[in-house]
């Protein structure tokens, strides 16, 4: 009797072991594009042609930010919400509103002025 449930339990072994070897070398996974959509995919494509910061939301450093010569702010509307961190030991940003054509100042004295961005 023992012969016979030993027996057995050695073929279930033997089964699952090999079940689980050859699954393990064919594991793959797609290109996170394929299953991409809407924005995400807009986002992705861009990414991938070249286009770094495809929505305009990267930080940009201020210029000099002088009211002749302000620091340039790229938008696709007619007027965009920006932060200026006044000081770099600041905890807190100082937000306004930029429109189209009228520099603006901030608080610690540095100008900005929206421009026309570019679109995806």
């Amino acid at each position: 009797m023992s012969y016979i449930i030993g027996r057995g339990l050695l073929s279930t072994v033997k089964r699952s072991s090999c079940v689980v070897s050859s699954c393990r070398t064919k594991i793959m996974f797609n290109d996170p594009i394929e299953h991409a959509t809407g924005l995400e995919k807009k986002e992705l494509l861009a990414i991938q042609s070249g286009n770094e910061d495809p929505f305009n939301m990267r930080v940009y450093k201020r210029g000099p930010g002088t009211k002749d010569k302000p620091t340039e702010i790229p938008s696709m509307l007619d007027k965009r919400l920006i932060g200026c961190i006044c000081h770099e030991d600041s905890t807190h940003i100082n937000y306004m509103w930029l429109h189209m054509g009228d520099p603006k100042r901030c608080e610690c004295g540095y100008w900005f002025k929206l421009v026309p961005g570019k679109f995806l």
